[in-house]
């Protein structure tokens, strides 16, 4: 049994995907081929924005994002505790101070109640995280900004193909960050991602800052960096988005399977009424996980976490700040969550046998 089968995938839609890796092949432009740009445009047009910035990858994305917004050492960005290190990483590599704000217990996205608390004369961004493939609370999130008149980035990294009140993900603030990193619903054959915008000057500026700064051939005209992407990775995302709306179709049947065959006293996170899922993973709550672990593993049923340790609580955290920080949501979060395998290729008989095993691992002490 595979977590994520993306040798399945790949099956499936072998001919297309070997086709658009041979044309790559074939004309030899390997960097800023024809590929980038039909991508952009594609990715524009499909979350519903003006511009799409493709980068090397989503921590990419986000360090870019940053710098368009111009972060500079000591500046604040408030987000979640609860997500995977690159959210933070690109703040601390910036020299800026992530503010950690506690997540709702009930879907384990940032809490919006507590954003107002967290704001200071330092707050230069806002970074909700879009977690487990349904958005964040992003019009309550942008009030509360707009008030401040501080810029929101939705780290929309597992999130892309979700809609949020009937408007798609990565469309929902100044700028959003995703990943095409190969697990993810829309995922390369590597590393990948994209920053989008409707904002014309900071879509600008990160064009730019992805390629060194270079407004022309060897004429620099800001600070940059190489986060360019590729045009196999962008050959391969074409031919993946054409069938991606069909692949989310998939990952909701499969997600209804899971929550009929679940215990009933294991539960994932809400899906607010609003949001539209891609279940970019399907995670549950369950005591003394470790043991959970172990038992599902003897059945079989390989199982991740996401993610077990808060952001605050990681030990390079606590070499750059002597701030004793609690979060009690996200650290018994990350105590107790465990994910499930999930792709668009499961079957209902196999979530069946999982949800069964499930129930037996946790039975047993």
């Amino acid at each position: 049994m595979q977590f994520i089968d993306l040798q399945a995938q790949y099956q499936e839609y072998k001919a297309q995907i070997d086709a658009a890796i041979t044309r790559v092949l074939n004309h030899g432009k390997y960097l800023f081929g024809p590929e980038l740009e039909t991508l952009e445009k594609q990715l524009a047009d499909y979350v519903g924005v003006t511009h799409c910035i493709a980068a090397s990858s989503g921590t990419t994305a986000l360090h870019v994002a940053l710098l368009a917004l111009d972060v500079q050492p000591g500046d604040e960005i408030i987000t979640t505790p609860f997500s995977f290190f690159a959210t933070a990483e690109v703040i601390y590599l910036l020299g800026a101070k992530p503010i950690y704000v506690d997540i709702d217990p009930m879907t384990y996205l940032i809490d919006p109640a507590l954003l107002e608390a967290a704001i200071t004369s330092k707050t230069k961004a806002i970074i909700p995280v879009s977690l487990y493939g349904q958005c964040a609370d992003m019009d309550t999130i942008q009030a509360v900004a707009n008030r401040h008149g501080i810029p929101v980035i939705e780290d929309a990294a597992q999130s892309l193909g979700a809609t949020y009140k009937d408007k798609k993900s990565c469309a929902l603030s100044e700028i959003a960050c995703t990943s095409f990193f190969p697990s993810k619903p829309l995922g390369a054959y590597g590393d990948g991602g994209a920053c989008f915008t409707n904002d014309d000057k900071l879509a600008e500026k990160m064009r730019l800052i992805v390629n060194h700064g270079q407004e022309s051939r060897y004429n620099h005209v800001a600070i940059g960096m190489n986060g360019r992407m590729d045009s196999i990775q962008a050959a391969v995302l074409i031919e993946k988005l054409a069938f991606f709306e069909k692949e989310i179709a998939k990952r909701q049947v499969v997600a209804s399977w899971y929550r009929a065959a679940l215990p009933d006293f294991l539960s994932p996170p809400q899906i607010a009424s609003y949001n539209k899922s891609v279940y970019a993973q399907y995670t549950v709550q369950v005591d003394d996980r470790e043991n959970v672990v172990a038992q599902l593993s003897k059945a079989g049923v390989p199982t991740a976490v996401h993610y077990p340790v808060g952001l605050h609580q990681q030990p390079i955290v606590a070499k750059l700040s002597s701030e004793k920080l609690s979060f009690p949501i996200t650290e018994r979060c990350a105590k107790r969550v465990l994910s499930l395998p999930f792709h668009p290729y499961l079957d209902e008989k196999t979530v069946k046998q999982i949800c069964a095993q499930l129930e037996d691992s946790v039975s047993v002490k």
